[in-house]
Protein backbone atom coordinates (compact mmCIF):
# COMPACT_ATOMS: atom_id res chain seq x y z
CA UNK A 1 0.00 0.00 0.00
CA UNK A 2 2.90 2.35 0.73
CA UNK A 3 4.22 1.65 -2.78
CA UNK A 4 0.83 2.55 -4.26
CA UNK A 5 0.59 5.95 -2.57
CA UNK A 6 4.22 6.71 -3.27
CA UNK A 7 3.55 6.13 -6.96
CA UNK A 8 0.42 8.29 -6.85
CA UNK A 9 2.24 11.17 -5.19
CA UNK A 10 5.08 10.98 -7.71
CA UNK A 11 2.54 10.96 -10.51
CA UNK A 12 0.86 14.10 -9.15
CA UNK A 13 4.19 15.91 -9.03
CA UNK A 14 4.90 15.22 -12.71
CA UNK A 15 3.83 17.64 -15.40
CA UNK A 16 0.19 16.79 -16.06
CA UNK A 17 -0.33 15.17 -19.45
CA UNK A 18 -3.05 17.01 -21.32
CA UNK A 19 -4.06 16.88 -24.94
CA UNK A 20 -3.35 19.91 -27.08
CA UNK A 21 -5.59 21.26 -29.82
CA UNK A 22 -4.06 19.16 -32.62
CA UNK A 23 -4.31 16.01 -30.54
CA UNK A 24 -7.97 16.65 -29.78
CA UNK A 25 -8.52 17.31 -33.48
CA UNK A 26 -6.75 14.04 -34.39
CA UNK A 27 -8.93 12.10 -31.96
CA UNK A 28 -12.11 13.69 -33.27
CA UNK A 29 -11.16 13.14 -36.92
CA UNK A 30 -10.05 9.55 -36.29
CA UNK A 31 -13.27 8.74 -34.45
CA UNK A 32 -15.38 10.09 -37.33
CA UNK A 33 -13.21 8.29 -39.88
CA UNK A 34 -13.73 5.02 -38.02
CA UNK A 35 -17.51 5.50 -38.02
CA UNK A 36 -17.43 6.21 -41.76
CA UNK A 37 -15.30 3.12 -42.42
CA UNK A 38 -17.70 0.94 -40.46
CA UNK A 39 -20.67 2.38 -42.36
CA UNK A 40 -18.98 1.81 -45.72
CA UNK A 41 -17.72 -1.66 -44.89
CA UNK A 42 -20.76 -3.22 -43.30
CA UNK A 43 -23.16 -3.24 -46.18
CA UNK A 44 -23.69 -6.96 -45.72
CA UNK A 45 -25.00 -9.42 -48.27
CA UNK A 46 -27.20 -12.17 -46.80
CA UNK A 47 -26.42 -15.52 -48.39
CA UNK A 48 -28.98 -18.04 -49.59
CA UNK A 49 -26.37 -20.74 -49.10
CA UNK A 50 -23.01 -20.73 -47.38
CA UNK A 51 -20.04 -19.47 -49.36
CA UNK A 52 -17.06 -21.74 -49.88
CA UNK A 53 -13.98 -20.69 -47.92
CA UNK A 54 -11.05 -20.67 -50.33
CA UNK A 55 -7.36 -20.98 -49.54
CA UNK A 56 -4.75 -18.54 -50.78
CA UNK A 57 -1.45 -20.53 -50.79
CA UNK A 58 0.51 -17.30 -50.33
CA UNK A 59 -1.14 -16.59 -46.96
CA UNK A 60 -1.05 -18.10 -43.49
CA UNK A 61 -4.17 -18.36 -41.37
CA UNK A 62 -5.20 -18.37 -37.75
CA UNK A 63 -8.11 -20.50 -36.54
CA UNK A 64 -10.69 -18.79 -34.32
CA UNK A 65 -13.29 -20.85 -32.43
CA UNK A 66 -16.24 -19.32 -30.57
CA UNK A 67 -17.76 -20.83 -27.40
CA UNK A 68 -21.04 -18.90 -26.87
CA UNK A 69 -21.97 -19.87 -23.31
CA UNK A 70 -21.86 -18.16 -19.92
CA UNK A 71 -23.39 -19.01 -16.54
CA UNK A 72 -24.25 -15.34 -15.95
CA UNK A 73 -24.00 -12.14 -17.99
CA UNK A 74 -21.99 -9.02 -17.10
CA UNK A 75 -23.73 -5.65 -17.68
CA UNK A 76 -20.99 -4.20 -19.91
CA UNK A 77 -20.52 -7.28 -22.14
CA UNK A 78 -22.09 -7.44 -25.60
CA UNK A 79 -20.39 -10.57 -26.93
CA UNK A 80 -22.42 -13.35 -28.53
CA UNK A 81 -23.52 -15.73 -25.79
CA UNK A 82 -26.29 -17.93 -24.39
CA UNK A 83 -27.05 -19.08 -20.87
CA UNK A 84 -25.19 -22.31 -20.25
CA UNK A 85 -27.05 -25.60 -20.51
CA UNK A 86 -24.88 -28.72 -20.33
CA UNK A 87 -26.80 -30.77 -22.90
CA UNK A 88 -27.05 -27.85 -25.30
CA UNK A 89 -23.34 -27.17 -24.90
CA UNK A 90 -22.38 -30.79 -25.59
CA UNK A 91 -24.41 -30.81 -28.80
CA UNK A 92 -22.79 -27.52 -29.76
CA UNK A 93 -19.28 -28.85 -29.24
CA UNK A 94 -20.13 -31.85 -31.41
CA UNK A 95 -21.21 -29.49 -34.21
CA UNK A 96 -18.11 -27.37 -33.67
CA UNK A 97 -15.81 -30.38 -34.05
CA UNK A 98 -17.67 -31.44 -37.17
CA UNK A 99 -17.21 -27.98 -38.70
CA UNK A 100 -13.51 -28.15 -37.86
CA UNK A 101 -13.23 -31.48 -39.71
CA UNK A 102 -14.98 -29.96 -42.71
CA UNK A 103 -12.48 -27.08 -42.70
CA UNK A 104 -9.66 -29.63 -42.70
CA UNK A 105 -11.24 -31.40 -45.70
CA UNK A 106 -11.12 -28.11 -47.62
CA UNK A 107 -7.32 -28.12 -47.23
CA UNK A 108 -6.84 -25.40 -44.60
CA UNK A 109 -3.99 -25.52 -42.12
CA UNK A 110 -3.22 -23.31 -39.13
CA UNK A 111 -0.23 -22.65 -36.89
CA UNK A 112 -2.13 -20.59 -34.31
CA UNK A 113 -5.55 -20.81 -32.66
CA UNK A 114 -7.62 -18.45 -30.52
CA UNK A 115 -10.67 -19.59 -28.55
CA UNK A 116 -13.07 -16.83 -27.49
CA UNK A 117 -16.48 -16.56 -25.89
CA UNK A 118 -18.52 -16.55 -23.81
CA UNK A 119 -16.61 -18.58 -21.26
CA UNK A 120 -14.34 -20.90 -23.20
CA UNK A 121 -13.58 -23.24 -20.27
CA UNK A 122 -17.24 -23.55 -19.26
CA UNK A 123 -17.13 -27.28 -20.13
CA UNK A 124 -13.50 -28.35 -19.77
CA UNK A 125 -13.95 -31.91 -21.01
CA UNK A 126 -15.63 -30.86 -24.27
CA UNK A 127 -13.12 -28.07 -24.86
CA UNK A 128 -10.19 -30.44 -24.26
CA UNK A 129 -11.58 -32.89 -26.86
CA UNK A 130 -11.97 -30.03 -29.31
CA UNK A 131 -8.44 -28.70 -28.82
CA UNK A 132 -6.98 -32.21 -29.08
CA UNK A 133 -8.77 -32.62 -32.40
CA UNK A 134 -7.37 -29.31 -33.67
CA UNK A 135 -3.83 -30.26 -32.68
CA UNK A 136 -4.27 -33.59 -34.44
CA UNK A 137 -5.66 -32.14 -37.67
CA UNK A 138 -3.53 -29.00 -38.01
CA UNK A 139 0.05 -27.85 -37.38
CA UNK A 140 -1.04 -25.66 -34.49
CA UNK A 141 1.89 -24.47 -32.37
CA UNK A 142 0.06 -22.11 -29.99
CA UNK A 143 -3.44 -21.89 -28.54
CA UNK A 144 -4.87 -18.98 -26.57
CA UNK A 145 -8.11 -19.16 -24.55
CA UNK A 146 -10.22 -16.86 -22.39
CA UNK A 147 -11.84 -17.76 -19.07
CA UNK A 148 -13.38 -16.38 -15.91
CA UNK A 149 -12.22 -16.78 -12.27
CA UNK A 150 -14.52 -19.78 -11.67
CA UNK A 151 -12.66 -21.88 -14.22
CA UNK A 152 -9.05 -21.67 -13.08
CA UNK A 153 -9.09 -24.56 -10.63
CA UNK A 154 -5.56 -26.08 -10.72
CA UNK A 155 -6.88 -29.64 -11.22
CA UNK A 156 -8.96 -28.51 -14.19
CA UNK A 157 -6.11 -26.46 -15.66
CA UNK A 158 -3.87 -29.54 -15.48
CA UNK A 159 -6.09 -31.03 -18.21
CA UNK A 160 -4.84 -28.37 -20.62
CA UNK A 161 -1.10 -28.80 -20.20
CA UNK A 162 0.26 -29.22 -23.70
CA UNK A 163 -2.97 -27.81 -25.17
CA UNK A 164 -3.42 -24.22 -23.97
CA UNK A 165 -0.34 -22.01 -24.20
CA UNK A 166 -1.94 -18.79 -23.03
CA UNK A 167 -4.96 -18.30 -20.78
CA UNK A 168 -6.45 -14.87 -20.14
CA UNK A 169 -8.63 -14.54 -17.05
CA UNK A 170 -11.19 -11.74 -16.92
CA UNK A 171 -10.83 -10.27 -13.43
CA UNK A 172 -11.87 -6.70 -14.39
CA UNK A 173 -11.12 -5.27 -10.91
CA UNK A 174 -9.81 -6.21 -7.48
CA UNK A 175 -11.95 -3.58 -5.80
CA UNK A 176 -14.85 -5.09 -3.83
CA UNK A 177 -17.12 -2.09 -4.37
CA UNK A 178 -16.63 -2.22 -8.14
CA UNK A 179 -17.05 -6.00 -8.17
CA UNK A 180 -20.40 -5.63 -6.44
CA UNK A 181 -21.57 -2.96 -8.89
CA UNK A 182 -20.71 -5.08 -11.92
CA UNK A 183 -22.40 -8.15 -10.37
CA UNK A 184 -19.17 -10.13 -10.11
CA UNK A 185 -18.64 -10.19 -6.34
CA UNK A 186 -21.18 -12.94 -5.65
CA UNK A 187 -20.38 -14.79 -8.89
CA UNK A 188 -16.61 -14.94 -8.68
CA UNK A 189 -15.64 -13.90 -5.16
CA UNK A 190 -14.14 -10.98 -3.27
CA UNK A 191 -10.81 -9.37 -4.08
CA UNK A 192 -9.11 -11.61 -1.54
CA UNK A 193 -10.71 -14.75 -2.99
CA UNK A 194 -9.76 -13.72 -6.53
CA UNK A 195 -6.16 -13.24 -5.50
CA UNK A 196 -6.10 -16.68 -3.86
CA UNK A 197 -7.53 -18.33 -6.99
CA UNK A 198 -5.02 -16.59 -9.25
CA UNK A 199 -2.01 -17.31 -7.05
CA UNK A 200 -2.77 -21.04 -7.33
CA UNK A 201 -3.42 -20.92 -11.08
CA UNK A 202 -0.47 -18.80 -12.28
CA UNK A 203 2.38 -21.01 -13.47
CA UNK A 204 0.34 -24.06 -14.44
CA UNK A 205 0.14 -23.03 -18.11
CA UNK A 206 2.96 -21.23 -19.97
CA UNK A 207 1.27 -17.81 -20.03
CA UNK A 208 -1.43 -16.45 -17.74
CA UNK A 209 -2.88 -13.01 -18.45
CA UNK A 210 -4.86 -11.02 -15.89
CA UNK A 211 -7.43 -8.86 -17.68
CA UNK A 212 -8.55 -5.61 -16.02
CA UNK A 213 -11.00 -2.88 -17.02
CA UNK A 214 -10.37 0.79 -16.25
CA UNK A 215 -12.45 3.97 -16.34
CA UNK A 216 -15.49 2.55 -14.59
CA UNK A 217 -17.92 5.33 -13.59
CA UNK A 218 -16.82 6.73 -10.19
CA UNK A 219 -13.55 4.74 -10.24
CA UNK A 220 -10.83 6.71 -8.43
CA UNK A 221 -7.11 6.88 -9.10
CA UNK A 222 -6.53 5.05 -5.84
CA UNK A 223 -8.83 2.20 -6.90
CA UNK A 224 -7.12 1.99 -10.28
CA UNK A 225 -3.64 1.90 -8.78
CA UNK A 226 -4.72 -0.70 -6.24
CA UNK A 227 -5.88 -2.91 -9.13
CA UNK A 228 -2.57 -2.44 -10.93
CA UNK A 229 -0.51 -3.09 -7.81
CA UNK A 230 -2.34 -6.32 -6.94
CA UNK A 231 -2.08 -7.57 -10.53
CA UNK A 232 1.64 -6.79 -10.65
CA UNK A 233 2.33 -8.45 -7.30
CA UNK A 234 0.68 -11.68 -8.49
CA UNK A 235 3.32 -11.80 -11.24
CA UNK A 236 1.30 -13.17 -14.17
CA UNK A 237 3.18 -13.31 -17.45
CA UNK A 238 0.79 -10.73 -18.96
CA UNK A 239 -1.53 -7.97 -17.75
CA UNK A 240 -4.12 -6.46 -20.08
CA UNK A 241 -5.95 -3.23 -19.25
CA UNK A 242 -9.05 -2.58 -21.33
CA UNK A 243 -10.90 0.74 -21.28
CA UNK A 244 -14.58 0.34 -20.38
CA UNK A 245 -16.30 -0.03 -23.74
CA UNK A 246 -19.69 1.66 -23.97
CA UNK A 247 -21.68 1.33 -27.16
CA UNK A 248 -25.16 2.72 -27.77
CA UNK A 249 -26.47 -0.75 -26.94
CA UNK A 250 -24.72 -1.14 -23.59
CA UNK A 251 -24.41 2.41 -22.22
CA UNK A 252 -27.88 2.46 -20.62
CA UNK A 253 -27.30 -0.83 -18.84
CA UNK A 254 -23.86 0.36 -17.72
CA UNK A 255 -25.39 3.59 -16.38
CA UNK A 256 -28.10 1.62 -14.57
CA UNK A 257 -25.68 -0.76 -12.85
CA UNK A 258 -22.52 1.36 -12.51
CA UNK A 259 -23.77 4.94 -12.47
CA UNK A 260 -22.80 7.87 -14.68
CA UNK A 261 -19.48 9.70 -14.80
CA UNK A 262 -19.58 13.46 -15.23
CA UNK A 263 -15.87 13.50 -16.02
CA UNK A 264 -14.16 11.13 -18.42
CA UNK A 265 -10.89 9.99 -16.84
CA UNK A 266 -9.88 7.66 -19.64
CA UNK A 267 -6.89 9.66 -20.94
CA UNK A 268 -5.52 10.39 -17.46
CA UNK A 269 -6.05 6.80 -16.28
CA UNK A 270 -4.39 5.49 -19.42
CA UNK A 271 -1.31 7.58 -18.71
CA UNK A 272 -1.23 6.28 -15.13
CA UNK A 273 -1.32 2.70 -16.45
CA UNK A 274 1.45 3.19 -18.99
CA UNK A 275 3.63 4.89 -16.36
CA UNK A 276 2.98 2.07 -13.92
CA UNK A 277 4.02 -0.61 -16.41
CA UNK A 278 6.97 1.21 -17.96
CA UNK A 279 9.24 -1.58 -16.69
CA UNK A 280 7.19 -4.16 -18.64
CA UNK A 281 7.39 -5.12 -22.32
CA UNK A 282 4.64 -3.53 -24.39
CA UNK A 283 2.57 -6.01 -26.43
CA UNK A 284 0.21 -3.39 -27.79
CA UNK A 285 -1.66 -0.28 -26.67
CA UNK A 286 -3.32 -2.03 -23.72
CA UNK A 287 -1.29 -5.17 -22.97
CA UNK A 288 1.96 -5.61 -21.02
CA UNK A 289 4.26 -8.61 -20.47
CA UNK A 290 7.07 -9.57 -18.16
CA UNK A 291 8.89 -10.73 -21.30
CA UNK A 292 8.46 -9.70 -24.94
CA UNK A 293 5.65 -11.75 -26.46
CA UNK A 294 3.37 -11.08 -29.42
CA UNK A 295 0.98 -13.81 -28.24
CA UNK A 296 -1.84 -11.80 -26.67
CA UNK A 297 -5.58 -11.05 -26.79
CA UNK A 298 -5.58 -8.95 -29.95
CA UNK A 299 -4.95 -11.69 -32.50
CA UNK A 300 -6.07 -9.34 -35.32
CA UNK A 301 -2.79 -7.45 -34.84
CA UNK A 302 -0.63 -10.45 -35.68
CA UNK A 303 -3.02 -12.44 -37.89
CA UNK A 304 -4.66 -10.45 -40.66
CA UNK A 305 -6.23 -13.57 -42.18
CA UNK A 306 -8.29 -15.76 -39.87
CA UNK A 307 -10.98 -18.37 -40.25
CA UNK A 308 -13.75 -18.57 -37.68
CA UNK A 309 -15.65 -21.67 -36.65
CA UNK A 310 -18.66 -21.86 -34.36
CA UNK A 311 -21.86 -19.91 -33.85
CA UNK A 312 -21.39 -16.20 -34.54
CA UNK A 313 -17.76 -16.58 -35.61
CA UNK A 314 -16.20 -14.19 -38.12
CA UNK A 315 -13.72 -15.06 -40.85
CA UNK A 316 -11.58 -12.46 -42.62
CA UNK A 317 -10.23 -13.94 -45.85
CA UNK A 318 -8.84 -11.99 -48.82
CA UNK A 319 -10.63 -8.77 -47.92
CA UNK A 320 -13.94 -10.49 -47.31
CA UNK A 321 -15.72 -10.84 -43.97
CA UNK A 322 -17.78 -14.02 -43.61
CA UNK A 323 -20.28 -14.31 -40.76
CA UNK A 324 -21.34 -17.66 -39.33
CA UNK A 325 -24.94 -18.32 -38.26
CA UNK A 326 -25.65 -16.98 -34.77
CA UNK A 327 -28.76 -19.05 -34.09
CA UNK A 328 -27.56 -22.34 -32.56
CA UNK A 329 -30.17 -24.45 -34.33
CA UNK A 330 -29.39 -22.87 -37.69
CA UNK A 331 -25.66 -23.30 -37.10
CA UNK A 332 -25.95 -27.00 -36.17
CA UNK A 333 -28.28 -27.67 -39.10
CA UNK A 334 -25.85 -26.13 -41.60
CA UNK A 335 -22.95 -28.13 -40.20
CA UNK A 336 -24.95 -31.38 -40.15
CA UNK A 337 -25.92 -30.89 -43.79
CA UNK A 338 -22.25 -30.23 -44.59
CA UNK A 339 -23.03 -26.75 -45.80
CA UNK A 340 -20.76 -23.82 -45.08
CA UNK A 341 -21.98 -22.32 -41.82
CA UNK A 342 -21.65 -18.69 -42.95
CA UNK A 343 -24.89 -16.84 -43.67
CA UNK A 344 -23.58 -13.40 -44.70
CA UNK A 345 -20.58 -11.61 -46.11
CA UNK A 346 -19.19 -8.11 -46.46
CA UNK A 347 -16.63 -7.07 -49.05
CA UNK A 348 -14.12 -4.31 -48.39
CA UNK A 349 -12.43 -2.04 -50.89
CA UNK A 350 -8.65 -1.92 -51.07
CA UNK A 351 -8.35 1.35 -49.15
CA UNK A 352 -10.62 0.08 -46.36
CA UNK A 353 -8.46 -3.05 -46.07
CA UNK A 354 -5.32 -0.90 -45.90
CA UNK A 355 -6.88 1.26 -43.17
CA UNK A 356 -7.99 -1.82 -41.19
CA UNK A 357 -4.56 -3.47 -41.29
CA UNK A 358 -2.92 -0.11 -40.56
CA UNK A 359 -5.05 0.21 -37.41
CA UNK A 360 -4.31 -3.30 -36.18
CA UNK A 361 -0.57 -2.99 -36.78
CA UNK A 362 -0.16 0.52 -35.38
CA UNK A 363 -2.05 -0.73 -32.33
CA UNK A 364 1.08 -2.78 -31.59
CA UNK A 365 3.23 0.37 -31.74
CA UNK A 366 4.95 0.27 -35.12
CA UNK A 367 4.77 -0.59 -38.81
CA UNK A 368 7.67 -1.54 -41.07
CA UNK A 369 6.60 0.32 -44.20
CA UNK A 370 8.31 -1.89 -46.82
CA UNK A 371 6.92 -5.06 -45.25
CA UNK A 372 3.45 -3.51 -45.02
CA UNK A 373 3.55 -2.45 -48.68
CA UNK A 374 4.70 -5.88 -49.82
CA UNK A 375 2.03 -7.69 -47.80
CA UNK A 376 -0.85 -5.53 -49.05
CA UNK A 377 0.60 -4.65 -52.46
CA UNK A 378 0.16 -0.96 -51.73
CA UNK A 379 2.01 2.30 -51.14
CA UNK A 380 1.09 3.16 -47.55
CA UNK A 381 2.44 6.72 -47.54
CA UNK A 382 0.57 7.51 -50.77
CA UNK A 383 -2.65 5.60 -50.08
CA UNK A 384 -3.08 7.04 -46.57
CA UNK A 385 -1.36 10.38 -47.21
CA UNK A 386 -4.02 12.54 -45.53
CA UNK A 387 -4.41 10.22 -42.53
CA UNK A 388 -0.64 10.00 -41.97
CA UNK A 389 -0.23 13.76 -42.30
CA UNK A 390 -2.76 14.34 -39.53
CA UNK A 391 -1.17 11.69 -37.31
CA UNK A 392 2.27 13.23 -37.79
CA UNK A 393 1.07 16.81 -37.17
CA UNK A 394 -0.63 15.76 -33.93
CA UNK A 395 2.50 13.94 -32.78
CA UNK A 396 0.77 10.55 -32.76
CA UNK A 397 3.16 8.96 -35.25
CA UNK A 398 6.78 9.51 -36.22
CA UNK A 399 8.90 7.95 -38.98
CA UNK A 400 12.40 6.60 -38.40
CA UNK A 401 14.40 4.46 -40.85
CA UNK A 402 11.36 3.55 -42.94
CA UNK A 403 9.41 2.50 -39.85
CA UNK A 404 6.40 4.27 -38.32
CA UNK A 405 6.27 4.42 -34.53
CA UNK A 406 3.54 5.62 -32.18
CA UNK A 407 4.27 8.26 -29.54
CA UNK A 408 2.71 8.08 -26.06
CA UNK A 409 -0.25 10.03 -27.38
CA UNK A 410 -0.33 7.80 -30.46
CA UNK A 411 -0.63 4.73 -28.28
CA UNK A 412 -3.68 6.28 -26.65
CA UNK A 413 -5.18 7.32 -29.99
CA UNK A 414 -4.89 3.80 -31.43
CA UNK A 415 -6.31 2.36 -28.23
CA UNK A 416 -9.35 4.64 -28.71
CA UNK A 417 -9.67 3.59 -32.35
CA UNK A 418 -9.53 -0.10 -31.43
CA UNK A 419 -12.19 0.55 -28.80
CA UNK A 420 -14.30 2.30 -31.46
CA UNK A 421 -13.87 -0.70 -33.76
CA UNK A 422 -14.98 -3.18 -31.09
CA UNK A 423 -17.97 -1.11 -29.97
CA UNK A 424 -18.97 -0.80 -33.62
CA UNK A 425 -19.00 -4.59 -33.81
CA UNK A 426 -21.65 -4.59 -31.05
CA UNK A 427 -24.20 -3.55 -33.65
CA UNK A 428 -23.12 -6.32 -36.01
CA UNK A 429 -23.70 -8.92 -33.31
CA UNK A 430 -27.03 -7.37 -32.32
CA UNK A 431 -28.33 -7.46 -35.89
CA UNK A 432 -27.36 -11.08 -36.43
CA UNK A 433 -28.89 -12.19 -33.14
CA UNK A 434 -32.24 -10.91 -34.37
CA UNK A 435 -33.58 -13.65 -36.67
CA UNK A 436 -36.68 -11.66 -37.66
CA UNK A 437 -34.57 -8.71 -38.81
CA UNK A 438 -32.73 -10.92 -41.29
CA UNK A 439 -35.79 -12.55 -42.84
CA UNK A 440 -36.59 -11.91 -46.51
CA UNK A 441 -33.62 -9.62 -47.05
CA UNK A 442 -30.77 -9.79 -49.54
CA UNK A 443 -28.68 -6.95 -48.06
CA UNK A 444 -28.54 -5.14 -44.77
CA UNK A 445 -26.63 -1.94 -43.95
CA UNK A 446 -25.57 -2.77 -40.42
CA UNK A 447 -24.58 0.69 -39.19
CA UNK A 448 -27.92 2.17 -40.27
CA UNK A 449 -30.00 -0.38 -38.38
CA UNK A 450 -32.00 0.96 -35.46
CA UNK A 451 -31.62 -1.33 -32.44
CA UNK A 452 -33.62 -0.56 -29.30
CA UNK A 453 -31.27 -1.18 -26.32
CA UNK A 454 -34.19 -2.60 -24.29
CA UNK A 455 -35.10 -5.04 -27.04
CA UNK A 456 -31.41 -5.85 -27.43
CA UNK A 457 -31.13 -6.89 -23.77
CA UNK A 458 -34.39 -8.84 -23.92
CA UNK A 459 -33.25 -10.66 -27.05
CA UNK A 460 -29.89 -11.45 -25.47
CA UNK A 461 -31.28 -12.88 -22.26
CA UNK A 462 -34.06 -14.89 -23.88
CA UNK A 463 -32.03 -16.78 -26.47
Amino acid sequence: MIQLYSFLNNYKIKTRKTMNFLQNLALSYSHKAMQKSLENGFNVKLLKEGQEKKINPKKSYMLYAHIPFCHTFCPYCSFHKYYYDENLAKRYFESLREEIKQIKDKGFDFTSMYVGGGTTLINEEELAKTLELCKKLFNIKEISCETDPNHINPKKLDMFKGLIDRLSCGIQSFDDDILKKVARYNKFGSSKELQEKLSKAIGILPIMSIDLIFNFPSQTKEQLLNDLEIAKNLKPQQITTYPLMKSNLTKDNIAKTLGVSFKDNEFEFYNIITDYFKDYERNNAWSFSLEKNTFNDEYVSSHHEYLGVGSGAFSFLDGELLINAFNLNDYSKLVKEKQNANIAKANFGKKEIIKYVFLTEMFTGKIEIDKFNKTLNCNLEKDLFVELLGLKLSGAVKKENNTLYTSEFGQYLFMVLMKDFYTGMDLVRAVFRDDKRLQNKDHISIMHENIDPLNFKSMEFNQ
